[in-house]
């Protein structure tokens, strides 16, 4: 396949759909605190309720709702006050008509009462009766047992990445443990003469590798185990035995560099020979990032990322985090994104999509999208910058004052 027979973004990821996920991922039971950020490979059912009773939610009095109709300041309902009913204890007294039961926020209702009167809007009038100056509605200031979960119920299905709140209702289940996928291993190479270490003093014409670190980063934050290759020459043999060494053992491989004209037949022809089905494409309609190629092998995907650090942060934004953080493409969380008007006028080439490093500051009107200058060798314009906007594929540009959306970092 020639370099630059190119795919739209949209095919692009269409083509890597149909791949993903990849198989061979094995299952394992953790516990809760472990699992954290973690893939269940099963849907979690629950066994009780949450909670397990009716609990008030403020402190005051567990009544009957009717019979507080009609209470006012100037003119109070009476109730008689019958018991109370301690935190962390059942409730041994029933409410009846034109009584009270003393209650703290979490304390059981009793049996009888379908609503808390809030202790600011009550008064003891006598040691064994309130008054109340202000209505309350039948289920008023309480939560109904099984609110929060119902005994049956499916609260995480398969595929769910937990969460911190996920760990919360897991714990106020009873469940500590739970059985997860292993991350998604990612191998990194980099490939390139001119590449050397970071703990290395480049001679003239070489750099330090920057981007086995920051794609480290990135799949690493997507939830990824990471491990680093270390940098391969331009030499057909070593590139060869270093990538299938990376496919053993990993389920995704990514090389840094050998993408661009000057080294494409060789990334190319090894990229051909993996095995089946072979190179999905080579090229993509985006701007940073055009020259990436990806290819699969069986049940190991590999994708070849544009050797400049913002390209490759960027191909790997769009492409490849999606699909390590959620499975593929147009997952709601994966739109964290402001809005924010543009602070001056951006040029494009349509037939590209076209992004484009911002940093956000509070304007006269507010926020401000403000385009980062640099190319897309620049990491700096990376750090400095708080997201990307977008102009679409078939845009010339975006006018000084567009409202943008802002895709942050």
């Amino acid at each position: 396949m020639e370099l630059f027979r190119v795919v739209t973004l949209a095919e692009a990821r269409q083509l890597l759909s149909r791949h993903w996920p990849l198989k061979g991922r094995r299952e394992e039971v953790l516990p809760l605190l472990a699992a954290l950020g973690r893939e269940l490979a099963r849907p979690v059912t629950a066994q009780d309720d949450i909670p397990g009773f009716t609990r008030a939610t403020m402190d005051g009095y567990a009544v009957r709702a009717e019979d507080t109709f009609g209470a006012a300041e100037g003119e109070p309902v009476i109730l008689q006050l019958v018991g109370e009913v301690p935190m962390g204890q059942p409730a041994t007294v029933a409410v009846g008509p034109g009584q009270a039961v003393s209650v703290a926020t979490g304390s059981m209702i009793p049996e009888g009462a379908d609503a808390v009167v809030m202790v600011e809007n009550t008064e003891i009038i006598s040691g064994d009766r309130v008054a109340v100056f202000k209505p309350v509605a039948p289920g008023q200031d309480l939560v109904r047992r099984g609110a929060d979960a119902r005994a049956g119920a499916c609260i995480l299905p398969a595929g769910h990445i937990l969460r911190p709140q996920d760990l919360g209702i897991l714990a106020g289940l009873g469940v500590t443990r739970v059985t997860v996928y292993e991350p998604w291993r990612v191998g990194i190479l980099a490939t390139g003469n001119e590449i050397v270490p970071p703990d290395e003093e480049p001679a003239p014409g070489q750099v330090r590798d920057i981007n086995s670190y920051t794609l480290a980063g990135l799949a690493g934050r997507s939830g990824a185990a990471v491990t680093l290759y270390g940098i391969a020459p331009d030499d057909l043999e070593t590139l060869v035995t270093r990538v299938k060494q990376a496919m053993a053992e990993n389920h995704l491989v990514l090389l840094s560099g050998g993408s661009s004209v000057g080294t494409r037949d060789l990334t190319v022809q090894v990229l051909a020979g993996l095995g089946q089905p072979g190179i999905l494409f080579h090229g993509v309609a985006v701007r940073p990032g055009k020259p990436t190629v990806a290819t699969v092998a069986g049940d190991r995907m590999i994708i070849g990322l544009p050797g400049h650090p913002v390209s490759a942060m960027v191909v790997f934004r769009i492409l490849i985090e999606p699909l390590l953080k959620y499975g593929g493409y147009g997952h709601p969380s994966g739109r964290a994104a402001v809005t924010a008007r543009l602070s001056r006028t951006v040029t494009s080439i349509p037939g590209r999509e076209d992004y484009i490093r911002v940093r956000l500051e509070e304007g006269p009107e507010g926020l401000l999208a403000v385009p980062v200058p640099g190319g897309s060798s620049m990491i700096s314009s990376m750090v400095w910058a708080d997201g990307l906007i977008v102009v679409p594929l078939e845009e010339e540009g975006l006018e000084a004052g567009t409202l943008v959306e802002v895709h942050l970092f």
